[in-house]
């Protein structure tokens, strides 16, 4: 019998890239905070194995793939953060790979590092299992993280047996965070105080029964809630319907009232919240579900916030077999995206005292008559007695009968009313029309034949005529606002086209100055200078590399000031190939800040359409600020020392929003960004040095390893600009 000759096991030896120190055989120093390993494959084994060791520290690695284009986010690979990490690249998926980065960390560390290729998985698979035995009662043996990347899907897949367990599905996702809500204990009561009655209100229409049953069986499942189940039958005329609800009408647990007319889900609704006993009222519709341990949750987030009159919770979109099929995961409180879009929505729970002197739903607003409460229950609220629990806790039942799929136009017409009354309720003049999604809104605030008030814009310049040109002409014929400064601070432009370019332009604007200072360029230091000289009501910082491509973008800028408590206003920004550059700026990404959705199509809607709409962001670029005069005085000066060129943007909003301004970032003012064409990449070998030590006084001033950002789920991964989503070893804090 011929045997397979045992194919050889491989050491590899990857090219260490950038930021690495080696200190021993496999020992090795990051020396910055983005160390990487550059392996070329041009005679590749079919499995890789990377054994990763922190030496006591967590380590959060990133894998990067080079299919011919280069390493760029969208193909790259993050990997479950642990002290210890074995990762198997399926390389045989994978036909058109150039090159793999491996980025061990990023932080400053020491740590073991080692590459091992192998011509069959079962090879792997057994080193794996080896290193599974020898570090059985290790103390740090259940930071032991074991994947395998398998092709573009990018799976987390279990390789310690022969089994390949999929653990990245919607599904499996779900069911691992229903385990952290399991684990949670319950809460503790207050002495003799019982968990709060919870009066789950139910309008139903010649509704399934098999979704009736769902919904019971679902409520039912809730172990040990205080609860009760009020079902308000809106004169049903489908025969299983109705025997459906004559056959629970003795059960203890559920409460059911019928109508002989059918009027509509207000009607409905408000008649179940006239017997309702509970302290909270939670509205639930016919065809959904309630997640398992939703109501535990509920009570635990009271139980830690007795001062909120408001929760709401995040939700899992399903199938018609309440199969998970997406989640609605959710930021924290925002007046601005609900103003846009409707994304609290379920689950929420209201203080039924408060819900009766909203008098409840309004019957004028169908099919958008949760949305008018949302708007009227919360006004007067403060951003404390709104607490959002992060947990997937309905289940949202997708289907083609659902009312809002079958009557979206009125829906939609009711919403925007509801906007129009809230506004006028604020002595707001306002008109709502579509937002960058159709179905979404866009609240217009009138002006009142008031004149707009002045602003100063900022742009840091040297030579760049082209750019400069270009940016000056659209400025002066291609925006319409009426009332413009313009404050070019040039450190040392010598170029005689520039110079006569200043010049002719100072008789195109209110007033144009230009402030020459032969100096190395430093942004927060030429921000300063101009807003020194600069007259305006707000100040506009405006890079040099934009490109203005509708006229009206200043002017929704400037209207989104009437928000409440507003500072800061950013602008959506677009590469030149009309791809995602700026969608605003998520602080934490990558334990440092960074752009979202980078690079992704300018159409794209984000979640629950997100990034057709305005916003409350954290933080927003530079490249396109608006900053009241207000803020500016409040929150000080941009930090020339320690954010001389990165950074500057982010430290400035973290510092506003510590005084109470609020950041607004919106679709609705459009322009191109030539990013850096100016000043370049920050990643030269001249200047990464630099960049680094920003990038560390980032973390130490706003600690932003930690940071939870308000705007950004903490279900997202927070090492990529497009996020998935995260696998937690507890579940969030309510925020």
């Amino acid at each position: 019998m011929t045997r397979t000759p045992l194919l050889p096991i491989v050491r590899l030896f990857p090219k260490p890239f950038s930021g690495l120190k080696r200190v021993g055989i496999r020992t090795w120093r990051a020396t910055n905070s983005d160390p990487q390993f550059l392996f070329r494959l041009r005679r590749k084994p079919q499995f890789l194995l990377l054994l990763l060791d922190g030496l006591g520290d967590a380590l959060d690695p990133m894998i990067y793939f080079d299919f011919g284009a280069g390493f760029g986010e969208s193909e790259s690979r993050p990997l479950q953060p642990a002290r210890r990490v074995a990762c198997v690249i399926a390389l045989n998926r994978f036909p058109d790979l150039h090159r793999i980065r491996f980025d061990p960390t990023t932080q400053p560390l020491r740590f073991r590092f080692a590459a091992i290729g192998f011509h069959r998985l079962w090879q792997a698979r057994r080193f794996v299992r080896t290193i599974n035995v020898l570090s059985r009662g290790r103390e740090d043996r259940a930071a032991f993280s074991i994947e395998l990347v398998d092709g573009k899907e990018f799976g987390a897949v279990d390789v310690t047996d022969g089994a390949s367990v999929k653990l990245s599905s919607l599904q499996s996702h779900f069911q691992h965070v229903i385990a952290l809500a399991e684990q949670r204990a319950a809460p503790p009561v207050r002495g003799d105080a019982a968990a709060p009655l919870v009066s789950l209100i139910v309008p139903t229409f010649n509704a399934n029964p098999h979704h009736l049953n769902d919904l019971v069986a679902s409520v039912r499942g809730q172990h040990d809630a205080a609860c009760e189940l009020i079902l308000s039958d809106d004169g049903s005329a489908n025969e299983d319907s109705r025997r459906w609800l004559d056959s629970k009408s003795s059960e203890r647990d559920i409460t059911i009232i019928r109508s002989q007319i059918n009027s509509g889900i207000a009607a409905a609704t408000n008649a179940g919240l006239a017997i309702a006993r509970g302290s909270w009222v939670a509205l639930v519709d016919h065809d959904d579900a309630l997640a398992p341990h939703a109501l535990k949750l509920f009570a635990d987030a009271v139980h830690q916030r007795p001062d909120a009159l408001f929760f709401y919770t995040d939700e899992v979109v399903t199938d018609s077999e309440l199969r998970p099929t997406q989640y609605f995961v959710k930021p924290a409180f925002d007046p601005v995206l609900l103003s846009g879009v409707n994304y609290i929505n379920h689950l929420s729970f209201f203080r039924r005292d408060r819900l009766l002197r909203a008098e409840g739903l309004d019957s004028g607003f169908q099919g958008s008559q949760d949305y008018d409460l949302l708007l009227r229950y919360l006004d007067g609220l403060s951003p404390r007695e709104i607490v959002h629990i992060p947990y997937p806790a309905y289940l949202w039942r997708r289907h083609d009968v659902a009312h809002s799929l079958t009557s979206k136009s009125a829906a939609v017409a009711s919403a925007r009313r509801a906007l129009a009354r809230f506004h006028q309720r604020q002595a707001v003049e306002v008109t709502v029309e579509p937002a960058l999604i159709a179905d979404l809104h866009r609240v217009r605030f009138s002006r009142g034949g008031a004149a707009w008030p002045l602003v100063s814009v900022i742009i840091p310049n040297r030579e760049a005529f082209q750019l400069i040109a270009t940016l000056l002409e659209s400025l002066a014929g291609s925006t319409d606002y009426p009332a413009i400064e313009v404050i070019i601070v040039d450190n040392g432009s010598t170029d005689a086209r520039v110079l006569a370019l200043y010049e002719r332009y100072k008789t195109h604007f209110a007033s144009f100055q230009v402030l020459i200072r032969q100096e190395e360029f430093n942004f927060s230091r030429a921000v300063n200078r101009g807003i020194g000289t600069a007259s305006g009501a707000y100040v506009l910082l405006l890079n040099n590399d934009i490109e203005i491509i509708e006229p009206g973008w200043l002017k929704e800028m400037v209207s989104c000031f009437a928000y409440p408590n507003t500072g800061i206003v950013g602008a959506r920004l677009l590469f030149p190939n009309r791809r995602i550059q700026h969608v605003g700026v998520i602080v934490g990404l990558g334990g440092l800040a960074g752009h979202w959705f980078v690079h992704e199509p300018e159409s794209l809607p984000g979640p629950m359409g997100r990034l057709a709409v305005r916003q409350s962001l954290t933080a927003v670029t530079a490249a396109a600020m608006l900053i009241s005069r207000a803020c500016l005085d409040q929150t000080g000066p941009f930090d020339e020392e320690a954010f001389a060129i990165a950074y500057n943007d982010v430290d400035f909003c973290l510092r506003a929003g510590a005084r109470g301004y609020r950041t607004v970032w919106t679709p609705f003012a459009t322009l191109i960004h030539h990013e850096s064409a100016s000043r370049g990449s920050d990643e030269r070998p001249d200047t990464i040095d630099r960049f680094h030590r920003e990038q560390e006084r980032l973390r130490a001033r706003h600690g932003t390893m930690t940071f939870e950002d308000r705007a950004f789920s903490p279900w997202y991964t927070r090492d990529r600009s497009n996020p998935i989503y995260r696998f937690r070893t507890d579940l969030p804090d309510y925020r």
